[in-house]
C-alpha cells in the first residue's frame, strides 16, 4: 500500500496490524475529516475571515524542525492550506478503513478537532523516521488565538478513553492516556495525549503534544514501539524554540 511508504516497518506485527495501527494513529495525529477520502478529490476549502492568520504557509515551512537526532526526514516538508496537505488527505483515506466499536469516539482522540474549520489555514508538515520503527510528525497551522485556545483546551471524554478498532477482520484495542494539562509546559499552552494500541501481544505507542504560541497552533507526535511521552514533549519544546528563532 503506497500510503505506508511514509513510515518505516514496525519491528513487530504483520502488514494488516501495521495498517490498522497507522490508520488509528493517523486520525489521532492529523484529525482529518471523517468519511471515505479520495486522494484525487481535495476537501472543500473555506475562506478564513480577514485577519484570521498571521503567518504564511511558507513561513511555517521554514520554521519546522530542521534536524532531529537519530531520525531522517521522510521526504520534503509540505506546505499550503491545511486541508490540501498531501499527508492530511492520504491519512484521511487510510483512516476510512477503520471501524470503531464506539463510532461516537471517532473524533475524540484527534489532535486537531475540526479539519473543516482549519482546511483553509496556512500550514506546514514534516515527517521523520528512525530505523527502530519510530515516526515523528510535526505540524504548524496559522490560526487565530480563539481557535488555538479551543484546541489546546479539548479533553477526551471518559467514554472514549478505551475503544476497539477493526481493519478487515482484525481487531485491536486502544487506550487513551491524557495527562493533566499544564499551561506552561510547552509554549503558551499545551496538552499531551498518549495512545496505546494492542493487537494480540503486539503493542505500539503514540504520544502527541498540541501546543500554541502567538499566531499558530502546533502538534508533534511520536509513533512506534518505543515512543515515549518524554520524547514527544521534548520535541514540542524544541519546535517552539525553533519557531521563535525563525518567526520571532
Amino acid at each position: 500500500m503506497r500510503l505506508l511508504r511514509l513510515f518505516p516497518p514496525l519491528t513487530s506485527g504483520g502488514p494488516q496490524f501495521r495498517a490498522l495501527a497507522l490508520a488509528v494513529a493517523a486520525g489521532t495525529v492529523l484529525g482529518g475529516c471523517s468519511g471515505s477520502g479520495d486522494d484525487d478529490v481535495p476537501p472543500p476549502i473555506h475562506t478564513p475571515p480577514p485577519g484570521a492568520t498571521t503567518f504564511t504557509a511558507d513561513q511555517l515551512r521554514q520554521a519546522l524542525l530542521a534536524d532531529i537526532p537519530h531520525y531522517v526526514r521522510a521526504g520534503e516538508p509540505d506546505a499550503g492550506p491545511y486541508g490540501m496537505l498531501k499527508a492530511v488527505r492520504n491519512f484521511t483515506q487510510l483512516q476510512s478503513q477503520v471501524k470503531l466499536d464506539k463510532p461516537e469516539c471517532a473524533d475524540a482522540t484527534r489532535a486537531l478537532a475540526d479539519a473543516g474549520e482549519l482546511a483553509a489555514a496556512p500550514a506546514a508538515l514534516s515527517t521523520w523516521a528512525r530505523a527502530t520503527g519510530e515516526t515523528i510528525t510535526q505540524t504548524l497551522v496559522a490560526v487565530p488565538p480563539q481557535v488555538a485556545e479551543r484546541e489546546v483546551g479539548r479533553r477526551v471524554p471518559k467514554l472514549c478513553r478505551t475503544f476497539k478498532a477493526r481493519v478487515g477482520g482484525q481487531w485491536s484495542t486502544h487506550q487513551v492516556v491524557e495527562q493533566t494539562p499544564d499551561r506552561h509546559l510547552v509554549g503558551e499552552g499545551s496538552r499531551t495525549v498518549g495512545l496505546v494500541t494492542m493487537s494480540g501481544d503486539v503493542k505500539v505507542n503514540m504520544w502527541f503534544v498540541v501546543f500554541t504560541s502567538p499566531g499558530y497552533l502546533g502538534t508533534v507526535s511520536v509513533y512506534g514501539p518505543k515512543a515515549t511521552r518524554a520524547e514527544a514533549e521534548r520535541l514540542a519544546r524544541d519546535a517552539v524554540a525553533q519557531t521563535e528563532r525563525v518567526l520571532g
